[in-house]
């Protein structure tokens, strides 16, 4: 791929991209409002933003699967469109409920449980779409600038959204929200979306099992989707011990901490704008081994702190820890998106939003092990879960991959691509 080539990318997926970074930073704003509105607004507790939190992350567990057989059955573009105006309604209702002076935590929890329902499709059919609006060739600049959206919008949003609420009150944070997410819909509706060939309708269990059997039959996917789990269960460990960590072993204040933490959006950043000369300078299986490769850096980095507490090296692992997923995320998506029959893209898509079940495993984890043993403790098993998830990849056919693999066809089936 030349560098010329790169700057072409087709204006249809061009309003995509501009699309998925109104709706990414829709749901950043309107996640970051909404626990800040409930405290400050509701007067509740640690234990009732605990349950909002949940309602805010559950649909990517009981819906990720059903967007995916949706996005396999009908329009990708439409069904993003539908999503994304399912949450714009959702943010509305919060607003108006605010103006009627009639907003509860059930209520609060409840549309942001259904806008939130909205973020799953549209993650779950957006790399679906990709591949039908760019040539093979520029899939991984594709990726690339979808992320570099997603991450913008990760390190920016929560700020804006405090700022929103902090300076403006609660109803212009979630009307701003829903302001962009109109400008998702609005975008979307100007994409073209080349035909799919109709395929017949079976019973839902089987069409999800067609997608798992493929994903862990694959020789490439399934030690990629492996990896994924348990890089989710080790960063969540990691995250769930660090603030109080920082507190009593790196002497940080409540800026200090915040700071160190904001090093893994820039570290987002920086690795999605330099991912495309990494991916040309690079073997692609090379790079599909940089991210968890330096997962395990930043995680020995991070364990380093126990005997040199430095606050420098802790911003440093969270820095280590946003460039390597953001490469690991663009080049597994090329990879998806290359080995995977069109028919079962959104399938296949949701199967490995499934792998985020592995968060609340990881958190679970640096509770009961934090509260026996202390963060240290937690800190040293990082290192080891991180240690684990770069073997699974190095010891798979996946980092062996000179190049990008030329894209299948609907003609290709699960055991052929094995």
């Amino acid at each position: 791929m030349t560098a010329t080539e790169t700057l072409h990318l087709p204006p249809t997926f061009n309003r995509l991209a501009w699309s998925n970074l109104a709706a990414q930073s829709a749901e950043q704003v309107a996640l970051a409002a909404a626990p800040i509105v409930a405290v400050l607004m509701l007067g509740v507790g640690e234990g009732q933003t605990g349950l909002l939190q949940t309602a805010l992350t559950l649909p990517f567990i009981l819906f990720a699967i059903p967007a995916g057989l949706l996005a396999d059955r009908i329009s990708r573009r439409w069904l993003m469109a539908g999503a994304e105006a399912l949450r714009a309604i959702a943010l509305l209702a919060i607003l108006l409920l605010i103006g009627l002076d009639r907003l509860t935590l059930p209520l609060l929890a409840f549309a942001g449980f259904v806008a939130v329902c909205g973020t799953v499709v549209y993650s779950v059919a957006a790399p679906a779409l990709v591949p039908s609006l760019v040539t093979p060739q520029l899939l991984p600049t594709a990726n690339a600038r979808i992320e570099l959206a997603r991450t913008v919008a990760f390190a920016s949003g929560p700020a804006l959204g405090g700022v929103l609420v902090g300076w403006l009150g609660a109803a212009p944070a979630f009307g701003f929200a829903a302001a962009l997410s109109v400008m998702a819909v609005v975008l979307l509706s100007g994409i073209y979306e080349p035909a799919r060939a109709p395929v017949p309708r079976r019973h839902p269990l089987q069409e999800i099992r067609e997608g798992a059997v493929f994903v862990l039959h694959h020789s490439l996917l399934r030690p990629v989707f492996v990896t994924q789990f348990i890089f989710n269960t080790g960063s969540f460990l990691l995250l769930a011990v660090f603030v109080p960590y920082a507190v009593r072993r790196l002497g940080l204040t409540a800026t200090g901490v915040g700071t160190t933490l904001a090093m893994y959006g820039v570290g987002m950043v920086v690795g999605a704008l330099l991912a495309t000369r990494i991916m040309r300078r690079f073997a692609f299986g090379t790079v599909i081994g940089l991210g968890p490769v330096t997962g395990f850096v930043a995680a020995g980095v991070m364990a380093l702190t126990t005997l040199i507490p430095s606050p420098a090296l802790a911003g440093l692992s969270f820095f280590l820890l946003g460039v390597g997923p953001i490469l690991w995320v663009i080049s597994t998506t090329t990879l998806r998106q290359s080995v995977t029959p069109p028919r079962l893209l959104g399938r296949v898509s949701a199967i490995n939003i499934m792998s985020y079940g592995a968060r609340p495993v990881g958190a679970a984890l640096g509770a009961v092990v934090g509260g026996l043993y202390g963060a240290e403790a937690c800190l040293y098993l990082a290192v080891a879960i991180f240690a684990a998830q770069a073997l699974v990849i190095l010891m798979s056919p996946a980092v062996s991959l000179p190049r990008q693999p030329d894209m299948v066809g609907d003609a290709a089936t699960a055991s052929r691509a094995c």
